[in-house]
């Protein structure tokens, strides 16, 4: 998964090859199929009231933030390993972990960065307060971490297992 200091973002092969992947999609086919979409637009009359020319536009304005993103994110990674299956809690972990020690009050959740967020698993960025404070434990452990409010909450680390989504 990733793991994300200052400069860099360190991505397994995998991660890697998927995100090469979109980028090849979106300055390629994806650049094409949007520019059709414009000109079938702008073929239609008046720019000013014409609703799919300024969809295309505004999806092409998308398209092309995801581009400089992925670029960016891209020039900055660094090819790793997945963390290894040892109990320690590191990003590119799923992580299970109870509140106060409640064992009845638990959230499982991905560490890793925004790029991995899916609907299937609640995704918390390492640099979250949550992230921060459980990444180096071991399951077992007690970990604190600092909410909005200024308190400090504790929880105990019951899993944590490489992601294999």
């Amino acid at each position: 998964m990733t793991q994300t200091s200052e400069n860099v973002t360190w991505l397994t092969q995998e991660a890697y090859n998927k995100l090469k992947e979109e980028l090849a999609y979106l300055t390629g086919p994806a650049r094409t199929e949007i520019s059709a979409k414009i000109a079938a637009a702008r073929e239609e009359g008046d720019l000013r009231e014409n609703g799919g020319y300024h969809a295309a536009k505004e999806e092409q304005g998308k398209q092309e933030l995801r581009v400089r993103q992925l670029t960016q994110l891209l020039e900055s990674a660094k090819v790793g390993e997945a963390p290894a299956a040892d109990g320690a809690v590191a990003p590119g972990m799923v992580v299970t972990i109870a509140f106060d020690g409640d064992e009845d009050d638990t959230l499982t959740f991905l560490l890793a960065s925004r790029e991995y967020a899916s609907s299937d698993i609640e995704t918390y960025s390492p640099q979250s307060p949550l992230g921060s404070g459980v990444i180096g434990h071991k399951v077992g452990e007690d970990a604190e971490y600092e909410l909005p409010n200024g308190k400090m909450a504790s929880v105990k680390i019951l899993k944590a297992e490489p992601y294999n989504g």
